[in-house]
């Protein structure tokens, strides 16, 4: 397995509040994220209590299960686990990150994430993961929220 990093960043014309309280519920990716169909967090869990699972369906119907691992309100930031997915992927752990931009009250936001994955394939699913699930997400969020 080789391990491999990916990261999609752009900017949302948006506060960062506004933004945060988009994402910040660990359930809400199919409020925002055009490639979930839907979502639940298991043994009626509160969203944002950290160590709690969602689990969700894509619309391509791939089903995925994610570990909340950390959730910061004084950072805007959150970060995850995978724990199961159709992905060819391990030790996978990915950070949501926001930072205000205070030029024009905007809002700066990273999505990356490190794992492991066979290496004959890293490219292909580095690009999946980074142009695909990160930007495909960062894009509905501007087009959702951008002023």
């Amino acid at each position: 397995m080789a391990k491999a990093h990916t990261l999609a960043s752009s900017v949302i014309n948006a506060p960062i509040d506004t933004v945060w309280a988009t994402i910040r519920d660990f359930n809400a990716l199919p409020a925002w994220h055009p490639a979930i169909a839907d979502s639940q967090i298991e043994n009626s869990e509160p969203s944002d209590k950290v160590g709690c699972i969602r689990n969700f369906n894509l619309k391509d119907g791939g089903n995925i299960r994610e570990q909340l691992l950390t959730l910061s309100d004084i950072e805007y930031t959150c970060t995850y686990s995978i724990l199961e997915s159709p992905m060819p992927v391990e030790n996978y752990v990915a950070t949501l990150q926001l930072s205000k931009i205070t030029d024009g009250n905007r809002t700066y936001i990273e999505w990356s994430a490190e794992f492991n994955t066979p290496p004959e394939g890293e490219e292909e699913t580095v690009t999946m993961i980074g142009g695909g699930v990160f930007q495909g997400g960062i894009d509905a969020l501007k087009s959702l929220l951008d002023d």
